[in-house]
């Protein structure tokens, strides 16, 4: 192509090693392309373990491709708001999907079963927090905020007796080991998005269409769009009990699932949904409609009651 290409990306390990899976496929996609990785710091980074909120994550980096001081950006699809700027494109190529599992990372036994009861576990998500509360309602949940890397010193240090983290981010940075227990979809729905890359480029900038064309993987794309779909139309956001699954088969049949909760775990709607993957949005924007018919209408209207009463923040950020 004959042409650098600029490379934004957070500077945490997790967002290097998604950033450079991403520049080893463009290489290996087009050998004569100069590729160089630009590392932003976000409003999220610079939270410190505090408090963020949707886009916190993508905000910065979507400021530098918009002044075209980058030309692509990697981010996890899920820290992307489903609603972003008209300029730039996020969904249009969406490489090879990790598994989206969330996994329980012990310091000690095998699985949920061996936590004692009144167990600590660390998690700073809504959606984590309602459903395990129902697998579990004796745990006390310890604030756990940071990377990958920080909320695991501190679970070994001794901040609570298990975390929950995604197996895709424990996995791109070889983490995933014996102590992690890998949570099924039916007890721990994932977020939208969870174990996808977004490829984020100028809407207009065809040479990065074509450029990042090789790298899409259609039935990751059409999950991730259907999830989104649900996400949008519920009008979402981070702190909302919610997980969504979409996964096509070889057929090209889309099967999409997404479980509503109140914040405290206690109350919940789950539908289901299939069709042609090639209808993914819009089978997405129908499931949403399922579930506030269902119920979801008078969940997201109590999104801010308490969670839990028995959390420990244990000194936790």
């Amino acid at each position: 192509m004959g042409r650098l290409l600029r490379v934004g990306s957070r500077a945490s390990g997790l967002a290097l090693a998604q950033t450079e899976s991403v520049v080893a496929a463009l290489r290996r996609a087009w050998p004569d392309l100069e590729v160089r990785v630009e590392t932003i710091r976000t409003t999220g980074d610079r939270a410190a373990g505090g408090p963020v909120g949707v886009g916190f994550f993508v905000k910065e980096i979507q400021e530098a491709l918009l002044a075209g001081r980058a030309d692509l950006a990697v981010h996890s699809m899920k820290d992307v708001p489903t609603r972003g700027p008209d300029a730039l494109e996020a969904e249009a190529a969406v490489p090879l999907r990790a598994d989206p599992r969330d996994c329980l990372v012990l310091r000690e036994g095998a699985g949920l079963a061996d936590l004692r009861p009144g167990a600590r576990v660390g998690t700073s998500s809504p959606r984590r927090r309602a459903m395990l509360r129902r697998l579990r309602p004796d745990i006390v949940f310890a604030n756990l905020q940071g990377n990958v890397e920080t909320r695991l010193r501190k679970l070994e240090a001794g901040a609570c007796d298990a975390a929950l983290l995604a197996r895709a981010g424990l996995a791109r940075l070889d983490l995933l080991d014996a102590r992690a227990c890998v949570l099924e979809p039916s007890a721990m729905l994932p977020a939208a998005g969870q174990g996808a890359l977004a490829l984020e480029f100028r809407a207009d900038d065809e040479d990065v269409r074509s450029l990042v064309a090789p790298l899409d993987h259609s039935a990751s794309r059409q999950a991730v769009a259907a999830e989104r779909a649900v996400v949008r139309r519920l009008g979402a956001g981070c702190r909302t009990p919610l997980g969504v699954l979409g996964t096509v088969d070889d057929a090209g049949r889309l099967a999409l699932e997404a479980w509503l909760l109140s914040a405290s775990g206690e109350r919940s709607v789950r539908r289901r949904a299939e069709g042609s993957a090639g209808e993914a949005a819009a089978i997405g924007v129908g499931l949403a409609e399922e579930l506030l018919a269902a119920g979801g209408r008078e969940l997201l209207a109590t999104d801010g009651e308490k969670a839990d009463t028995r959390v420990d923040g244990g000194g936790v950020n």
